[in-house]
């Protein structure tokens, strides 16, 4: 342990030998030699000359990937192919509010919630979400369904995004 009474130069000089020591017994030495840096440095400049003359290996997997060049390009139909069976959420949307926790606290069988839609007005359908069209009501055999009258292109969806 260092005396904290000792003058700075005392001081560090005493500190610096007992990480020497420490380090001596860990089989380290505390600070590197210049003989030592300019060995390392030979080694590296070995290293780095035999890596330049001597070319790498061929990795032991070679000839199991072939170059893009050699791939025959698929075709769209067989990408497609690929994703028709990913099921996705679509949603036909009447109209959204806000309400407050106490007011949807009081809502019994019978109570009316006013929508922001319009009556008439084209009904949002969205996949997973995402706007893709907009269509109307129809009633087919008992059940309701929706007639899409407006796509969303694209280009509509990346701008509204963009909002």
């Amino acid at each position: 342990m260092s005396d904290l009474n000792a003058t700075p130069g005392e001081g560090s000089a005493q500190v610096d030998a007992q990480m020497a020591a420490m380090a001596a017994e860990a089989g380290k030495s505390s600070a590197p030699s210049p003989v030592d840096d300019e060995t390392s440095l030979d080694d590296w400049a070995a290293a780095l000359a035999e890596q330049n003359t001597n070319p790498a290996p061929a990795p032991a997997a070679a000839g199991v990937f072939q170059p893009l060049s050699k791939v025959e390009p698929t075709s769209t139909r067989n990408d497609i192919d690929m994703i028709l069976d990913i099921p996705v959420q679509m949603t036909v949307e009447l109209g959204r509010t806000k309400i407050a926790i106490r007011n949807l606290l009081q809502l019994a069988q019978g109570s009316v919630v006013e929508l922001d839609g319009m009556a008439g007005e084209p009904m949002d359908v969205l996949v997973n979400g995402c706007l893709i069209a907009q269509g109307e009501v129809v009633v087919v055999n008992d059940k309701f369904g929706i007639r899409l009258t407006d796509i969303i292109t694209p280009a509509e969806r990346i701008r509204k995004l963009n909002r």
